[in-house]
């Protein structure tokens, strides 16, 4: 195992903690995956945390030169204070990052998990470093990350980049964020799956969901459609439109020159990549054609503790295609 230049990245989620030890290159070389026990209190979770890095550290403290921890938002990075996230009940404005640092000995950095992912497809994964890129997961919601002119872009407030709440419809139906028309309400996988359930009772959509649980699923969705199932149909090529929508806006409005699409949404990616393009052509003008590939997410889980251990390595400074890590 190298010794030089090592980086704890740590994947806050609503159930669980996952961290990694990485090296300057990405490569990781220990994991650890612990339950968050969130129901017990921001105290509790910033124990566990506590506990994961330091085990991630175990023989190699020395060498560590910083903690990256990415956690749900609404969060300031710059003050390293997590405001009231859905997930975290009980958070209420907690010092993360001065808590993490008090206890470790060693300096940490905060990021928005969407903003750490899409980091970590940007350095390591299927950004391929391309000047600006776009990073959206679609899943329960609908979260993305911005790195513009190879820079993660935060905004004034560090609030900048959600994609998801993005009004696409202001005729559409109400969104968790207290409005309605967002496109996290018309395209997320939530969204795919209420639909699913409000099809007409001789969809294939019902009859796969009795077989798995009985709960609809946009998974379920999915397959209907792959099995020619028309309410199926109607239900992804709306979806599809909506998203095709907000994509459009994002292109022409940072030209950018991919757009990587993760979460569980795109693991139907065989439905999804092709009827997005048809539709993406629908939307944008002609000289923004064919300027940016619309291409799922390569890294996985591993996408958020990647980003993470990477904002102390080259997240301050540009980093585009050809220029040294």
């Amino acid at each position: 195992m190298t010794m030089k230049g090592l980086y704890v990245g740590i994947d806050l989620g609503g159930t669980k903690i996952a961290g990694a030890l990485v090296d300057r290159d990405g490569s990781i070389l220990r994991r650890i995956r612990l339950e968050t026990r969130v129901e017990q209190g921001p105290q509790a979770v910033i124990d566990r945390l506590v506990e994961s890095i330091d085990q991630l550290m175990d023989g190699v403290r020395s060498t560590v030169k910083g903690v990256g921890v990415a956690s749900p938002g609404p969060l300031d990075s710059r003050s390293g204070v997590v405001f009231s996230p859905p997930n975290l009940p009980g958070w209420v404005n907690v010092p993360l990052r001065q808590a993490l640092e008090d206890r470790l000995g060693i300096p940490v950095k905060l990021e928005n998990d969407a903003n750490a992912a899409a980091w970590g497809e940007y350095r390591f994964g299927a950004g391929q470093r391309k000047g600006t890129m776009i990073y959206l997961t679609v899943s329960t919601g609908v979260g993305s990350g911005l790195v513009l002119d190879g820079r993660l872009f935060r905004g004034e407030n560090t609030f900048a980049g959600e994609i998801g709440h993005t009004i696409v419809d202001p005729e559409g139906p109400p969104c968790g964020c207290g409005r309605q028309g967002c496109l996290e309400a018309l395209a997320s996988g939530t969204a795919i799956a209420k639909l699913g359930q409000t099809a007409d009772p001789s969809s294939s959509i019902h009859s796969l969901a009795a077989e798995d649980g009985g709960v609809v699923r946009a998974e379920h969705v999915f397959q209907a459609y792959r099995m020619g199932d028309a309410h199926a149909e109607n239900i992804i090529r709306q979806t599809v439109r909506y998203l095709a929508i907000g994509l459009s806006n994002l292109i022409h409005i940072f030209n950018p020159g991919k757009i990587v699409v993760g979460g569980g949404v795109s693991r139907a990616g065989d439905v999804l990549f092709p009827l997005l393009q048809e539709q993406l052509d629908r939307y944008l003008m002609a000289p923004f054609r064919e300027t940016c590939e619309v291409v799922p997410a390569a890294l996985g889980e591993d996408a958020g503790v990647l980003g993470a251990a990477a904002l102390w390595t080259d997240c301050g400074q540009q980093v585009v295609a050809g220029e040294p890590a």
